[in-house]
C-alpha cells in the first residue's frame, strides 16, 4: 500500500468519496500527522503554518468520527474571522457532503435570527467566531451538551486579535469529556498557556514551515519612499504579470487609494476591508475565487479565509508592522505544491518591521533594485493583453464550471455605479443559486453581460426579471452575442 494514502486511515466510503473529488490525492504532511492522533481522540497541539492543508487535518477526522443521527453540534470550530469561519464550513460541507454533514456558520455582522434558525436545525458541526459563539451560548440558541470535539484554529491570530477572554469563556462551557486540537501558524507563550491549562496530556506537533522558505516561496524586498510606492506597484505588476496577486495594506484608507488608482489604470480589481458590508466581503472573496479579478487590494482581515491554489503573488504595498502577520500573508501564496513569489515595499523609516520579520522567519530577504523603465517598457505588451482578461480558475474544488453557459444581458452599468460585487451578491441569493454559477462578468457604461453557468440561466433570468440590483430595476434578457 502507499504510504502517504488516505486508504491507510479506514476512511469510511462517503468520506473517501468527498476526498476523490476534491483531488485530495494524498495526505499532507500535517494530514499525515494529525489525522491517525485524531482518530484516537487525542488532544493535540499543532504548529502548522496556512496552506498547509490543516482544515482537512481536523475536517477529515471530525467528519468521520461525526453521529449523523445525533440532532446536536459534536464539533465545535473556533475562527478569528468571519471569511476563515465561512471558507471552514464550505471545506467542512465538501468533505462531510455524502455523509450528509450539516455545517453551520456564525459570525458577526449577519442576522443572529437567522443563525438561531439554523441551530435549531440537525447541526453537526459549528464553526464561529468567539464573540457570536459566546452569544449564542449565553442566549441558549448554541447547546454544547455533546460537543465532542473542540477545534481553535488560528489561535495566535485569535489571541492577537483579542479574543483570549471569550475563546477561555467558551472553553470553560465545554464538556471535560471533549478532544481538543490547537491549530497556529506560530506558537506565542499565550498560546502555549492557553493549551497547557485546558488539554489533557496535548501531543505536540510541528511542521517545518516550508511555506515560510524560499522552497516555494521567493521573498524579495524593494526599499522605496512613500510617494514612490504607487508608481513601484504599477511597474512590478508589469514585470511579474501575475495570474492572480493580492495586494496588502495596513489601513482601509490605503486599500481604497491603491484601488482607486488601479481601477483608473483599467487593471481588472476589487478590494477588501473591514469596513465594507459583509454581504459585499463574501462576494469580492467569491468573485475571486471565481475569477471574474486578477488584483485583490486588502487588509489583513483578508488574510484569513483565502483558500485558492493559484495565487502567484503577494504584494506588501504596506510592510506589516507585526512579524506574524508577514507569515499569514506571505502564507497566501505557494500553496498546495505551486510556487509563488511575496514581494515586500520598505521605507526608510521602516528598517525595524524588515528586521524583526528576518529574525523571525529566519533568514535574510533578498534586496532587488526597482525595475528600469527600458524593462517595464519590454513587458507592457504582454501585461496588456492580459490585464483585461478573466483570470483562469485551477482551483476547481467547488468551482465545477461546465458547458452550460447563459450569457445575460442587462441594461446598466458603470454609470449607475453597477459593480461585479453586485451582481454576485443579488443572482447568488436566488434560491438553487450559488456564487459557483456565476462565470464571467462584464460591466461597460451603460450595459453589463453576466455568463451564468452550470444549466441555471434560465432560472437566474426569470429571478432577474422581478429583481432589483442595489436598488435598480434592471432589464435582462438573453445575450444576443
Amino acid at each position: 500500500m502507499n504510504e502517504h494514502s488516505f486508504k491507510n486511515y479506514q476512511l469510511s466510503d462517503e468520506i473517501n468519496r468527498a476526498l476523490h473529488l476534491l483531488k485530495y490525492d494524498k495526505p499532507t504532511e500535517v494530514q499525515r500527522e494529525v489525522i491517525p492522533r485524531a482518530m484516537e481522540n487525542q488532544d493535540l497541539v499543532v504548529k502548522s503554518q496556512t496552506g498547509s492543508g490543516k482544515t482537512a487535518a481536523f475536517g477529515i477526522p471530525i467528519c468521520e468520527m461525526i453521529q449523523w443521527e445525533e440532532r446536536l453540534p459534536q464539533a465545535l470550530i473556533l475562527t478569528p474571522t468571519r471569511e476563515l469561519a465561512a471558507q471552514v464550513r464550505e471545506d467542512i460541507t465538501n468533505i462531510g457532503r455524502f455523509k450528509r454533514i450539516k455545517t453551520t456558520a456564525v459570525f458577526g455582522k449577519e442576522p443572529f435570527a437567522k443563525q438561531k434558525d439554523e441551530l435549531k436545525q440537525k447541526t453537526h458541526v459549528v464553526v464561529g467566531t468567539p464573540g457570536r459563539v459566546m452569544d449564542h451560548i449565553e442566549r441558549g440558541t448554541l447547546v454544547l451538551d455533546q460537543i465532542k470535539y473542540l477545534i481553535i484554529d488560528e489561535a495566535d491570530e485569535m489571541l492577537n486579535m483579542g479574543f483570549i477572554n471569550e475563546v477561555e469563556a467558551i472553553i470553560e462551557e465545554m464538556p471535560e469529556q471533549r478532544v481538543t486540537m490547537v491549530f497556529s501558524a506560530t506558537m506565542p507563550a499565550n498560546v502555549e498557556k492557553l493549551c497547557h491549562q485546558y488539554m489533557n496530556n496535548p501531543v505536540p506537533i510541528e511542521i517545518a514551515s516550508t511555506g515560510v522558505t524560499t522552497n516555494s516561496i521567493e521573498h524579495r524586498v524593494i526599499e522605496l519612499k512613500e510617494e514612490e510606492k504607487m508608481s513601484m506597484l504599477k511597474d512590478m505588476t508589469v514585470i511579474e504579470n501575475p495570474d492572480s496577486c493580492i495586494i496588502f495594506c495596513r489601513t482601509k484608507e490605503h486599500v481604497d487609494q491603491v484601488y482607486a488608482e488601479l481601477e483608473a489604470a483599467s487593471y481588472t480589481c476589487e478590494r477588501l476591508h473591514g469596513g465594507l458590508e459583509q454581504e459585499d466581503r463574501f462576494a469580492v472573496m467569491n468573485g475571486f475565487k471565481m475569477g471574474n479579478f486578477r488584483y485583490l487590494i486588502a487588509t489583513d482581515v483578508a488574510a484569513r479565509g483565502i483558500d485558492i491554489d493559484n495565487i502567484s503573488l503577494v504584494i506588501n504595498y504596506d510592510i506589516p508592522m507585526e512579524k506574524e502577520s508577514y507569515v499569514h500573508r506571505t502564507g497566501r501564496t505557494g500553496r498546495a505544491g505551486n510556487k509563488g513569489k511575496a514581494l515586500t515595499f520598505v521605507t526608510p523609516y521602516e528598517d525595524k518591521y524588515l528586521r524583526a520579520i528576518e529574525r523571525y522567519i529566519g533568514f535574510e530577504i533578498s534586496k532587488i533594485e526597482a525595475p528600469t523603465q527600458q524593462e517595464v517598457a519590454g513587458k507592457r505588451e504582454d501585461f496588456n493583453e492580459k490585464i483585461g482578461g478573466r483570470r483562469v480558475v485551477r482551483n476547481n474544488k467547488t468551482a465545477r464550471i461546465n458547458k452550460e453557459i447563459m450569457k445575460l444581458h442587462f441594461n446598466g452599468g458603470k454609470k449607475k455605479k453597477i459593480r461585479a460585487v453586485d451582481f454576485v451578491g443579488t443572482i447568488a441569493n436566488i434560491p438553487g443559486v450559488t456564487a459557483d454559477d456565476i462565470g464571467i462578468i462584464t460591466i461597460q457604461d451603460h450595459l453589463s453581460y453576466v455568463d451564468i453557468l452550470n444549466g441555471k440561466g434560465s432560472l437566474v433570468l426569470e429571478a432577474m426579471e422581478k429583481t432589483t440590483i442595489k436598488g435598480k430595476k434592471l432589464k435582462v434578457s438573453i445575450a444576443v452575442k
